[in-house]
C-alpha cells in the first residue's frame, strides 16, 4: 500500500512519528513523507533535519512560508501553498493510494484543497475537534470534507465528524498517536537534558506555549501584557522554559515576549525554537506544570500525570480531562490557577485521548481497507 504523509511541522510530525515507524517497519507499506510549511525555514528550527534524522527519507519538499505573520501574509501562504501543491498532484497525484493529512492548519488546509480537483484519497487525523479562539475550525472541518477516511482522537469527535459528512463511513476512533510515542519514547536524564540545553530540569520549572489567538488576533497584545504579569510573578518561583508558537497572525507578539523575558531572566529563563519531541516530553515529563494554551496540554499532559493551566479560548471546544484548568488572558486568575495547581498532588485521572494503542488501529484498518 503506498502511503504519501503530508507533514507541514513539527507538530504534526511529532504526532505522526509512531506511526511513520510503524509503516516504515511494515513491508506491507511503501511510504513517500512529503514536508513542507515551516518544515524548511530556517526562523522554525528547520524542523525537516528531525524528521532526516529520526532515519527518515524525506521524499518531496516543497517551500511555501512567508516570514511576516500578519493577515495578508496568512492569506498569501495558503495561496502560495496551494499553487505549489496544484502542481504537485498534477505531477505525483497517482503515486499514492492513501494520503495522510493531519489537523487543521492553514498549510495543510492549502495543500489539501489542491488536490480536490485531482481526487486524491486522503486520510485525516484529528477531525471532529474543535478550537473556538482559532481560526482553524474551518480548515479541520474543509479537511474533513476533503477526505475519504477519519482517524479520530475521541467517540465525541467521531460524531462532530458523522454530522459534517452526513454518514457514518470510513470514521475510525483511535485516540492520540502522539500517547503511543511518549510511551515508546526513552526520555532523557537530567544531566543529558542539561548537556544538550544547558537547562537543568532538577530546578522547579514550569513548561510554557502560548500560541496567538487567531479569532481576535488584534487582542494579542493586551493579552501578552497580562501574560507578563504572570511571567514576573512565576520567575522569583520557578525556571521558565518557553517553546516558541506556531506561524499564526500576530505570533510575533508571544515570540518578542518570551525572548524578551529570557534576556531579562537570564538564569532563570529560556526560549527554545524546536525541543524535538524526546527533549519536549521529557521537559513535560519533568516541569511542575504547563502553562498556556498548546494542544499537547490538552491532549497529551494527562498521560505524565501534569496539570494544565489553559488560557484563553484557543483550545477551547476540545474534550479535555480534568487535569486541565481553564481561564481567561487575566493575570490575576491565571495566578489563581497556580495557586490551585500548587496545592494538588500529581494527577492521576484519566485521559480521555487514550485508547490504548492509536498505531495498532490505524495499521489494522489501513490493512483492511
Amino acid at each position: 500500500m503506498r502511503i504519501g504523509v503530508l507533514t507541514s511541522s513539527r507538530a504534526d510530525y511529532g504526532i505522526y512519528r509512531p506511526l511513520l515507524i510503524a509503516l516504515k517497519e511494515d513491508p506491507f507499506f511503501e511510504l513517500s513523507i512529503i514536508a513542507f510549511g515551516t518544515h524548511p525555514s530556517s526562523r522554525y528550527g528547520n524542523t525537516i533535519d528531525e524528521i532526516v534524522k529520526d532515519g527518515f527519507n524525506v521524499k518531496h519538499v516543497i517551500n511555501s512560508m512567508l516570514l511576516d505573520d500578519n493577515a495578508n501574509a496568512i492569506a498569501t501562504a495558503v495561496a502560495l501553498t496551494a499553487l505549489k501543491f496544484a502542481e504537485f498532484w498534477k505531477e505525483h497525484g497517482d503515486d499514492f493510494d492513501l494520503t495522510f493529512c493531519l489537523g487543521d492548519r492553514y498549510e495543510m488546509f492549502a495543500a489539501v484543497t489542491a488536490g480536490i480537483p485531482y481526487r486524491i484519497k486522503f486520510a485525516h487525523f484529528h477531525g471532529g475537534e474543535s478550537t473556538m479562539g482559532a481560526i482553524d475550525d474551518c480548515y479541520r472541518h474543509s479537511i474533513t470534507h476533503a477526505s475519504m477516511f477519519h482517524f479520530v482522537s475521541a467517540d465525541v469527535h467521531a460524531d462532530r465528524v458523522r454530522s459534517l459528512l452526513g454518514h457514518n463511513r470510513n470514521i475510525i476512533v483511535c485516540g492520540s498517536l502522539s500517547i503511543d510515542q511518549m510511551r515508546q519514547m526513552e526520555m532523557l536524564s537530567n544531566e543529558a537534558f542539561f548537556e544538550k540545553w544547558k537547562i537543568d530540569l532538577s530546578i522547579p520549572s514550569v513548561l510554557i506555549t502560548i500560541h496567538p489567538e487567531t479569532i481576535q488576533y488584534q487582542r494579542n497584545e493586551t493579552f501578552a501584557n497580562e501574560v507578563k504579569k504572570v511571567l514576573d510573578n512565576l520567575a522569583r518561583h520557578y525556571q521558565l522554559i518557553f517553546t516558541m508558537p506556531n506561524a499564526d497572525t500576530a505570533g510575533s507578539v508571544w515570540r518578542t515576549l518570551f525572548q524578551k523575558t529570557a534576556d531579562q531572566f537570564k538564569d532563570r529563563a529560556f526560549a527554545i525554537e524546536n525541543f524535538g519531541s524526546q527533549s519536549y516530553f521529557t521537559c513535560m515529563k519533568k516541569s511542575a506544570f504547563m502553562l498556556g494554551n498548546t494542544s499537547s496540554g490538552i491532549i497529551e499532559a494527562a498521560t505524565f500525570g501534569k496539570y494544565v493551566i489553559n488560557t484563553g479560548e484557543r483550545q477551547m471546544g476540545r474534550v479535555s480531562g480534568d487535569n486541565v484548568i481553564h481561564v481567561p488572558f487575566e493575570a490575576s486568575k491565571i495566578l489563581e490557577a497556580v495557586k490551585k495547581v500548587e496545592g494538588s498532588h500529581q494527577y492521576n485521572g484519566i485521559n480521555p485521548y487514550d485508547k490504548g494503542g492509536a498505531v495498532s488501529i490505524i495499521i489494522d484498518a489501513l490493512k483492511s481497507i
